[in-house]
């Protein structure tokens, strides 16, 4: 993690398109503070928020982040792990459940229970849906690892259940997308 994003920095945003569909980031040279995955460009683009108005389209902020997107859909289901994140604007509870969720081994699932366990509030499993509901970095933060109780998939906002159900499909056969 880095420190806060501070209105002195300037916003960059790149589009780029995957084998999942849309990629968009939203960061600056410090790190990333939203990613959005849609199956169409606009679509990813609107889910980067209103502040891409005052962010520049510069897609080499983001080489070593475009780099680590493409190695992992070529297979390689650790190249995320080191892209540096700007989570100062979550919550305390939002902040470990995200951590706990970047802790998942690939392939491997976990339940919102589990989740809200390991982010200390045992009693708050509908509290970490709402942190993968709400979670600015699909695929960096997996929440697509994240299934319901009974290990069925429920829900997943970059893309759909047959896109989290494909990744963790990625995941264990340690394979690529394509």
């Amino acid at each position: 993690m880095k420190a806060p994003y501070t209105a002195q920095e300037t916003l960059h945003y790149c589009l780029e398109e995957t084998p999942f569909g849309w990629l968009a980031l939203l960061g600056t040279t410090q790190g990333l503070l939203r990613v959005s995955l849609q199956p169409e460009p606009q679509p990813a683009l609107d889910g980067l928020g209103s502040t891409l108005d005052d962010a520049a389209d510069d897609a080499a902020v983001f080489a070593d982040a475009l780099a680590a997107f493409s190695e992992y859909f070529a297979g390689n289901v650790t190249a995320l792990d080191e892209i540096p994140l700007d989570l100062s604007g979550a919550s305390p509870f939002f902040g470990a459940a995200w951590a706990a969720c970047r802790g998942i081994p690939p392939g491997e699932t976990r339940s919102y229970q589990w989740l809200a366990e390991a982010a200390g509030s045992p009693k708050a499993s509908r509290a970490a849906g709402q942190a993968m509901a709400k979670n600015p970095f699909p695929l960096i933060i997996p929440c697509h690892r994240v299934v319901g109780s009974n290990g069925g998939l429920h829900g997943y906002g970059a893309g759909g259940i047959g896109v989290k159900a494909r990744l963790l499909e990625m995941e264990r056969n340690r394979g690529a997308l394509l």
